[in-house]
């Protein structure tokens, strides 16, 4: 199994491009890996939550893989996100994802039934029993409506060998800590929401994990930097020129949009790829594309 050592920096949730009628987009898809890759990006999670999985079939998640792979290039790894909620398609994926070249799979907590905390430690044993590639649980209680694995729980995984790290998804940071103090070196935990990367940075973690990178990876590496050397006039400047970024979702100045849409067209006023996201999730209207437009201009 590879070591996860070198995981650490800003790795961007990437876009998952899809045309117009909602079919994969394997072009946009490998530009704008390789792009963020060129803004500076330490790695690439590949889908995840902002490539929306959920709306993936198998087949395409695994040809995403290879997609994404072949961008990268081994410039930077690459964390495939293989979660489903059964054990046995999760195990596929996971498989799928070794056979890709992916450096390590990204699996979100059984969701929609919630299963009780015994059932979610018994499902990533078996994925990281099964596993060839090492395993990033994605504690995400709010998107998975199931409980979260505490720090304890996350060591005991990495102690079987069942996990190697941890995308830390929650409005704050004390979980980055514990994670942290409960593990060691070959443990990797990053920062997984757009709320406070600052103090999660600050607090330990290796590397911060977001949608909102799609769109910010040059701040946001300047921001990983200036934590690593101590210089924290330089880590609030940074964040502070991603913050009007995240104001536009958390304080939905265009009404109510997903952050996928805002991302997508600021990709796409820079002259970039933003593709689509399928349906349900609906784009910018002409009207909220004005409002956003004059917002950046003033930011």
């Amino acid at each position: 199994m590879q070591a996860t050592t070198i995981w650490g920096g800003i790795f961007p949730a990437a876009l998952t491009m899809f045309d117009a009628r909602g079919r994969l987009d394997e072009d946009a898809s490998a530009a704008h890996v390789d792009w963020l890759i060129g803004q500076g990006a330490h790695g690439v999670v590949v889908a995840g939550t902002s490539g929306e999985f959920i709306s993936l079939s198998g087949a395409e998640r695994r040809r995403l893989f290879e997609v994404t792979v072949k961008a990268a290039a081994g410039r930077v790894p690459v964390i495939a996100g293989t979660g489903a909620f059964g054990t046995a398609e999760t195990v596929e994926l996971t498989r799928g994802a070794a056979e890709a070249g992916a450096a390590g799979a990204i699996v979100i907590l059984p969701y929609y039934q919630r299963p009780h905390r015994e059932e979610v430690l018994a499902h990533f044993r078996a994925v990281g029993r099964a596993a060839e590639i090492p395993i990033m649980v994605y504690n995400n209680p709010a998107n998975s409506g199931t409980e979260p694995l505490t720090a304890a729980y996350l060591a005991t995984l990495y102690r079987e060998g069942a996990a190697q790290a941890v995308k830390s998804t929650f409005p704050t940071v004390h979980q980055v800590h514990e994670a942290r103090a409960a593990t060691d070196e070959g443990f990797r935990v990053f920062y997984g929401s757009f709320m406070a990367p600052l103090e999660g940075m600050a607090g330990g973690a290796h590397g911060w994990v977001s949608g909102i990178l799609n769109v910010v990876t040059p701040d946001a590496v300047a921001l990983w930097d200036a934590v690593r050397r101590g210089d924290l006039p330089a880590a609030r400047s940074a964040w502070a020129r991603i913050l009007p970024i995240k104001y536009l979702y958390t304080q939905q100045p265009l009404g109510p949009v997903s952050d996928l849409a805002i991302y997508r067209e600021m990709l796409t006023m820079r002259g970039l790829p933003g593709g689509h996201s399928r349906t349900p999730l609906l784009p910018l209207t002409p009207a909220q594309r004005e409002t956003l437009a004059r917002l950046l201009a003033g930011s």
